[in-house]
């Protein structure tokens, strides 16, 4: 190496040396944050599941699109169509009682995904995917619209059967307030959609399965976290962190880590269900703060 350095001459390697630095530096330029077009808006959806007690649930996602007023661009302007109850936040887009919009403000613009079955079971305990993003129109957002396949199934106990909706619909809508989003810029926001399964899956009869979909909306910035770990793992628990408010749900991974995201600031109680003859057991005064993770005792549950 050091013939090779004598051979080549101090100025033909100064000359390197810049080349290096000089090119480093433009990798670091090229690496600093995304520009997105005047007029425009980054978008990203991610999508996670509050658990249900079934095998696998399977949902075929095709297309999402959003429906932004391209007209009201100031967060802080006065909106009263976020003036709604969040039990109304989701329903099918064939029985939305506001589904046409006639201002020439309200356009549909749709983002890009991986269009598939996804298994909402894979996302939970922490776990989460990116279902939707895209560079749209600029303007506030107000509704997120959900297009279903036909491939929607669960398993149950090692058996499949169909998921369907009431009367064939495919089109899922969630509303959304603007100040629900992530800011990680002015214009680019994002969003994480919580399928709750429990809620979400109706029984009418043995072999048929309903879809109603339950959408929880939250944010890594604005909520919270709790986790912790449950043994031994035969007892197979239930997990609810509930308070006044709310409940959410989740179910033990095979080593008992457990995880429950999108909790707004408060405190809440955690309620361990135990099966195969286990005691249940349940911790109060569990703080959660915003954007932190709540990490519990490890328990351990007795017969």
């Amino acid at each position: 190496m050091r013939n090779y350095l004598r051979k080549l001459g101090w100025p033909a390697l100064i000359l390197a040396i810049l080349s290096i630095v000089i090119y480093a530096c433009s990798k670091n330029e090229s690496a600093g944050p995304e520009k997105i077009p005047e007029g425009r808006q980054k978008v990203s959806l991610m999508l996670t599941d509050d658990p249900g007690l079934f095998d696998k649930v399977m949902i075929d996602i095709r297309k999402v699109e959003v429906l932004i007023d391209t007209c009201t661009r100031n967060n802080d302007d006065d909106d009263d169509d976020d003036d709604w109850d969040d039990r109304d936040r989701c329903g099918w887009w064939e029985d939305w009682r506001d589904r046409d919009h006639d201002r020439d403000c309200d356009v549909w613009d749709s983002l890009g995904i991986r269009p598939g079955v996804y298994d909402m079971l894979q996302l939970r305990n922490g776990v989460d995917t990116s279902l939707a993003t895209g560079v749209i129109r600029k303007g506030r957002i107000h509704k997120i619209r959900i297009t279903l396949g036909s491939e929607n199934s669960l398993v149950k106990d090692g058996v499949t059967y169909p998921l369907r909706s009431v009367n064939g619909q495919v089109k899922i809508i969630v509303k959304v307030r603007h100040n629900e989003w992530d800011e990680v810029t002015p214009d680019n926001l994002q969003l994480w959609l919580d399928f709750d399964v429990q809620r979400s899956i109706i029984r009418v009869s043995n072999g048929r399965f309903i879809l109603k979909p339950y959408i929880h909306v939250w944010t890594v910035r604005q909520t919270g976290s709790v986790s912790g770990k449950v043994l031994p793992a035969d007892a197979q628990s239930v997990i609810t962190v509930y308070n006044t408010a709310d409940s959410l749900y989740a179910l033990p991974g095979r080593n008992g880590d457990w995880k429950v995201r999108g909790l707004k600031p408060g405190t809440y109680s955690v309620f361990v269900n135990a099966g195969n003859g286990y005691a249940d057991t349940t911790i109060t005064g569990v703080k959660v703060e915003r954007a932190k993770d709540t990490r519990l005792p490890d328990i351990t549950l007795r017969k």
